[in-house]
């Protein structure tokens, strides 16, 4: 069968679809990939790419800004193109966006998985697991699933173990990376270490006087040179840096692209870095790091993809803050994590080969591991393992990987770690709420359509769970992936009754875990 796993996103996002693509590859599909046409580097790196089916977003984006017509006709250029030199059967979108969504339907029509359009126009997802990978988008520290293994399960592979592995550069592309920082270093240089100083927005940005003094302890005690890497829009980073340093360092800042970017990583003993695409393209050539996850950014979701990478974020009980939210505190969690803290996990990296529990002063230290299930998972190195918001992550993750699966939801699954009354009592409180409410949704459900009022009774009960769930720090996912499934089913009255019975099974095996921790 020929698939196009369609993504057009970042480059961090395509880079992490690798694993979804290499399990359909192995499944025996030829795959090719559909991407915005300013990432077709991007795209190169995946090897299991049957073709690379780059995407003019510029003539798109610039036909919606002007002439609709224009983007009309770039889409049905870009559709006839890919008829003719792939002819795809299915597409694999993972991308929730309209004009993906379109994209998919016009490629396929309803041959799609993941993210689609039913024949009539509305929002269509191909699984609950696609659903929520859309839900969790607008609620990243309520899920606890790492982005790739949703994608793995939106795109319906995911039964087991994933694996993230890049095409690792080699032959003239490396050896020009390894020359170049070579003839930058200083003659004494023992090795390289990566540093990516930007992020997405200033307030995920560490600062950079920070990475200079881990820079300096690092040439200091070991002789290894920093390597500053970003794009060109970070120079002004660099000068902070270097303004900060007493150490030598290399600043390729805005001089590789990303070809040029991969090759240089393959040189370094480690990142430090920001949640950036940076971090996820070291964890797809299995270069180890460090990273440091500020405001909305957390590891539990976009953490990177290998086994034995620190994860830190500020010990601070507002973090991670809520999407589209002001920062009362003037982005205080920037300064949170002191220096002298990444530097000793640095150091100690280097002296012991791995990252080690501890103390870590003004951090909360995480370490990338697969569970028993082959799903990416964090693990506390620094004693905040039983903290509320860990302690309910874990709660959540095995009942709703059944619940998503539909599977039976079962209860008990190994260690907890008791609430304290603060989140224990609103928890159980909420719980019981819900409860009653899909109670009287299945009740009401049956005579909505016989009598008006009821029917009003039932809208009005189905708003009230919305809103419950909605508002609620621990399930807001929840109430858009209700939200979604509700709306989809409204219309057959068998279905909506079988929902609306998953979703009471659901909050019973979250109240029967609450109880036994």
């Amino acid at each position: 069968m020929k698939i196009v796993l369609l993504n057009l996103t970042r480059f961090g996002d395509l880079l992490q679809s690798q694993p979804s693509l290499a399990e359909l590859a192995r499944q025996g599909h030829a795959v090719a990939v559909a991407c915005l046409d300013n990432f077709t580097g991007a795209a190169a790196l995946l090897p299991e790419a049957a073709a690379i089916l780059p995407l003019p977003g510029a003539r798109f984006l610039a036909g919606l800004d002007g002439d609709w017509h224009g983007a009309l006709a770039a889409v049905d250029d870009y559709v006839g193109r890919v008829a003719r030199e792939f002819g795809p059967d299915i597409v694999v979108n993972l991308t929730p966006a309209l004009s993906a969504r379109l994209l998919a339907r016009r490629l396929c029509g309803d041959a799609v998985r993941g993210f689609s359009l039913d024949a009539h126009g509305f929002r269509h997802e191909s699984s609950a697991w696609a659903t929520f990978l859309e839900a969790s988008s607008a609620n990243r520290g309520l899920s606890p699933f790492n982005v790739v293994d949703l994608f793995r399960k939106a795109a319906g592979v995911g039964a087991g173990p994933g694996r993230f592995a890049l095409k690792r550069p080699a032959g003239e592309a490396f050896d020009a990376a390894g020359a170049r920082l070579a003839a930058a270093a200083p003659a004494d240089a023992a090795f390289f270490v990566g540093m990516q100083l930007g992020a997405s927005a200033a307030a995920r940005q560490w600062p950079a006087a920070s990475f200079a003094a881990v820079g300096d302890a690092l040439y200091e005690r070991l002789r290894a040179v920093p390597v500053l890497l970003g794009g060109s829009g970070e120079k002004e980073l660099a000068q902070h840096y270097r303004a900060a340093c007493s150490a030598p360092c290399v600043d390729l800042i805005g001089q590789t692209d990303l070809p040029g970017l991969a090759a240089t990583l393959a040189h370094v003993r480690l990142l430090v870095t920001n949640d950036t695409g940076t971090l996820h393209l070291a964890a797809g050539l299995d270069v180890p790091s460090l990273s440091i996850f500020l405001a909305t950014a957390q590891p539990f979701d976009t953490g990177p993809y290998r086994e034995g990478c620190l994860c830190l974020e500020p010990d601070m009980p507002c973090h991670p803050c809520p999407f589209g939210a002001p920062c009362p505190i003037g982005h205080a969690c920037r300064e949170a994590v002191p220096a002298q803290t990444v530097a000793d996990a640095v150091l100690e990296f280097f002296a012991r080969g791995a990252f080690s529990p501890g103390a870590y002063p003004g951090a909360r230290a995480w370490l990338s591991r697969f569970d028993a299930s082959g799903f990416m998972d964090m693990t506390s190195l620094s004693g905040h393992g039983s903290e509320p918001r860990a302690v309910w992550l874990r709660l959540t993750r095995l009942v709703l990987r059944q619940f998503l699966d539909e599977e039976d939801l079962a209860v008990d699954d190994g260690e907890c770690f008791p609430l304290p009354a603060a989140v224990y009592d609103p928890l159980r409180e909420m719980l019981g709420q819900s409860a009653e409410l899909l109670r009287l949704l299945a009740g009401q459900a049956g005579l909505a359509g016989r009598n008006a009022a009821m029917k009003d009774r039932f809208l009005g009960t189905w708003e009230r769970l919305r809103g419950l769930w909605t508002a609620s720090p621990h399930l807001g996912v929840l109430g858009r992936l209700w939200m979604e499934e509700a709306q989809r089913q409204a219309a057959d009255l068998e279905s909506l009754l079988g929902r609306i019975a998953r979703y009471a099974a659901l909050v019973a095996a979250l109240s029967g875990r609450l109880e036994r921790i």
